[in-house]
């Protein structure tokens, strides 16, 4: 019930465009498949109509994992979420994806190479009540269209540390899936082990990166930039950095996780080779994985 997934933000990077720009779709998605992987993400290189993105995917036997949607609930209600996420809910549909990606963006830093991390956005307690009510009615939705939410925790954004997750899980209701992401978690300051075992049951997606812990010392220590510090390499494929895998993945494995694990390491791919790191990657998951969820 455990399938393998990839993100093309290893190749092609969405936030810093200069990355991989000269990468096509055609090498990513081969590279892919030849590294084992069963299904890919969307990237800022993919066709967005599902009559076009199909026979692509199909012709290398790949699926169509999820897709990442930028929330804007601090400023809208559900009603126009909704409307607002159509045709990226109807792409993912037609192509077999049952989780969305989605992720607040409203005052967020991430994709801002000058802004430093400890600039970013923070929720007040006063909006907590509000803000999880409108993820709650949205998220029953989409779950009534047949799609389960996956909310991204996501470094420079207003739910990043640990205690955001919590307040997260907290104000909202079962129909809002926890999307866990291990290297955001740790480049936080968080332990995803813990996060893994406090929230199994909420845990609807997983996102597998490895933080290399050199790097990420620095970086926090200088208040880097979220991009200033991918550039830096502080991220990597699982199994080439700190993670404890086998202690994350095995408390979800108890709760009956079935559904995708999807490497998500973005890293310079002039320095990182994505073919070289998409294998590392999976074999490493493909060798955990098949133990604990055996």
């Amino acid at each position: 019930m455990i399938r393998l997934g990839i993100n093309p933000i290893s190749w092609t990077n969405d936030d810093l465009p200069e990355l991989g720009d000269d990468i096509s779709l055609d090498t990513c998605l081969e590279e892919a498949r030849a590294a084992g992987f069963a299904g890919v993400e969307l990237g800022r290189k993919f066709p967005r109509d599902a009559a076009q993105l199909g026979p692509i995917l199909d012709a290398r036997g790949l699926r169509l994992v999820s897709g990442w949607y930028s929330l804007r609930l601090l400023e809208r209600d559900a009603d126009a979420e909704f409307a607002a996420m159509a045709d990226h809910f109807a792409l993912l549909a037609a192509l077999g994806a049952n989780v969305m990606v989605v992720c607040e963006v409203t005052g967020c830093i991430h994709g801002d190479q000058g802004a430093r991390l400890s600039r970013r956005p923070h929720l007040p307690p006063a909006r907590w009540p509000e803000f999880g009510a409108r993820l709650t009615e949205l998220a029953g939705r989409m779950q009534a269209a047949g799609m389960r939410m996956a909310y991204h925790h996501h470094m420079g954004t207003v739910v990043q540390s640990g205690a955001d997750v919590d307040a997260l899980m907290k104000h909202t209701g079962a129909a809002v899936g926890l999307l866990l992401d291990t290297g955001h978690l740790a480049f936080a300051g968080e332990d995803p082990v813990r996060v893994a075992t406090q929230y199994a049951d909420r845990i609807v997606h997983v996102h597998c990166k490895d933080v290399r812990p050199t790097v990420l010392a620095r970086a926090q220590n200088r208040d880097a930039s979220f991009l200033d510090a991918v550039l830096q390499g502080v991220f990597t494929v699982p199994g080439d950095g700190s993670v404890d895998y086998p202690a994350v993945l095995a408390p979800i494995a108890r709760a009956g996780y079935a559904g995708w694990i999807v490497v998500e390491a973005e890293q310079d791919p002039a320095v990182a080779p994505p073919a070289r790191y998409a294998r590392l990657g999976r074999e490493y998951l493909g060798r955990i994985t098949g133990e604990i969820f055996a």
